[in-house]
């Protein structure tokens, strides 16, 4: 029996490894090693990522979350 584990979330301090900005998508390959990409990379790389990935995990859709407001904002 074989238990699938949720990917641990994506921090601040996780950075694309193209340009150091934050990352919103890791990218586990066969070899076992990891990629990290910002949004922007992850999009410019994507179709080369899909033939080598062995799975993603995409917090792009962080990105349009708005933020919640404050009751004094209000």
């Amino acid at each position: 029996m074989t238990t699938a584990v949720a990917p641990s979330p994506l921090t601040a301090s996780d950075r694309c490894d193209r340009c150091g900005a934050q990352a919103y998508l890791r990218v586990h390959l066969a070899s076992g090693s990891e990629l990290l990409f910002c949004a922007h990379h992850a999009r410019e790389h994507g179709e080369k990522l899909k033939k080598v990935a062995v799975n993603v995990h995409d917090e792009t859709s962080k990105l349009l979350d708005s933020p919640t407001r404050s009751e004094s904002e209000r």
